[in-house]
């Protein structure tokens, strides 16, 4: 048969051969591309589209003011979202043992919540994505235990970021400080002067010693391994005060400056319990005091504009209050329509609040390896740090909040 075959092939003409042979090949090649053809290709698409980055996705959300709830968040961390509650001042009490005439958060009420129902309500504000709690007054010292156990609450159970108290310092001792150091991250003292006649004058207490205890506090702040913090407000009996060489000494980490406002509803006229008219300055006393200020690093002015509707205020009802243009405005309290529902009928101007520096350097992490000094820090090699100096209504980059 092989030769048969042989015999064949030597019979055929060599051009019939040669297209014998093209036709094999092209037939083979064509099998081949069909076979590989039909089989699916697993090779994953490309992902071209653009990482977001949810801080500073945040950032730009909080900047827009009213339309700030419409930009897209990727996150699950609720602080990140556009209408977070990040900073809230409570007002547990609005009971006070003094009667400084501008006081613009008076004592209307006594009331005070139950504990299980303010721990609710504070459970609810870091479900909404609170990370730093103030609390203020009244005197919140003036309620000592009730203190601790909020404090305790929102470091042990909730694990709140910064929390904060503002005290006249009349009543702190240095047994709540030791006992209690642990669940505080601030202590800011309200000074105003350090003239026991001016402090007199401005209701501020009436034995002279706030200087005393001034100083005695900030010790027991670097004692204990709190920020120790100043507030003060400016007005008609003080503006014109050099307190450089008091606020060196006493070296807060910030020293906030207030300009004296006016709340309407709390201390607009002689009908409320506080007539903060006649401890009004004027634009050119407030920068006179300023100016003579402003070189120390921990100095941070608030004006006017820069107060209305930055700040959310929570009362003694867990309501948020509006304290910016016009008659104070209050929510419904969170404790029956939740916190979103109650930030809706309120105005907080998301960006006042990143403009004057709302997100600043609240924890204590920063403590370890740096040693409080003259109204700012230095670290272990002597040279000086600056923790935030600002100017009127300024703030932090919004390219570095860790938000």
């Amino acid at each position: 048969m092989v030769i048969l075959s042989l015999r064949f092939l030597a019979e055929v003409p060599i051009l019939y051969y040669l297209l014998g042979i093209m036709l094999c090949a092209i037939f083979v090649n064509t099998g081949f591309y069909l076979h590989f053809e039909s089989r699916p290709i697993n090779n994953p698409v490309e992902d071209t589209s653009e990482a977001l980055d949810p801080d500073e996705d945040t950032s730009k959300a909080l900047s827009q003011g009213a339309d700030a709830s419409k930009s897209l968040i990727v996150s699950d961390d609720p602080s990140k979202l556009p209408d977070a509650p990040v900073s809230v001042n409570y007002f547990p009490s609005r009971e006070c043992n003094y009667a400084c005439g501008f006081c613009f958060h008076t004592a209307t009420t006594s009331y005070v919540l139950p504990i299980a129902e303010a721990m609710r309500g504070l459970r609810l504000l870091k479900e909404a994505g609170m990370r730093k709690l103030n609390i203020a007054g009244g005197e919140p010292f003036l309620h000592p235990k009730l203190l601790t156990q909020l404090l305790r609450y929102c470091k042990e159970e909730l694990g709140v970021e910064s929390t904060s108290i503002v005290s006249n310092g009349s009543k702190i001792r240095e047994k709540w400080m030791r006992d209690n150091c642990q669940w505080l991250d601030i202590l800011a003292i309200s000074c105003d002067s350090f003239n026991p006649e001016t402090n007199i004058n401005i209701g501020r207490g009436d034995d002279g010693k706030n200087t005393d205890r001034l100083f005695r506090i900030a010790e027991w702040c670097r004692t204990y391994g709190v920020k120790f913090k100043l507030n003060t407000v400016v007005n008609v009996y003080n503006w014109n005060e050099d307190m450089v060489d008091n606020i060196e000494k006493l070296a807060p980490f910030r020293w906030k400056v207030f300009q004296c406002l006016i709340v309407a509803g709390e201390n607009d006229d002689e009908t409320r319990k506080r007539d903060a008219r006649k401890f009004l300055v004027s634009d050119a006393q407030w920068r006179t005091f300023c100016e003579w200020h402003k070189h120390l690093p921990c100095f941070v002015p608030e004006d006017n504009n820069c107060m209305a509707s930055s700040y959310l205020h929570l009362d003694e009802y867990m309501c948020f209050l509006d304290k910016g243009e016009g008659m104070i405005t209050q929510s419904q309290s969170i404790l029956e329509v939740g916190v979103k529902a109650a930030m809706q009928e309120i105005v907080w101007d998301k960006k006042s609040f990143l403009e004057r520096g709302g997100i600043y350097d609240w924890g204590r992490s920063d403590m370890k390896n740096v040693q409080q000094s003259a109204c700012g820090s230095v670290n272990k090699s002597g040279s000086v740090q600056n923790m935030g100096k600002k100017g009127a209504c300024d703030g932090v980059n919004r390219k570095d909040i860790d938000f």
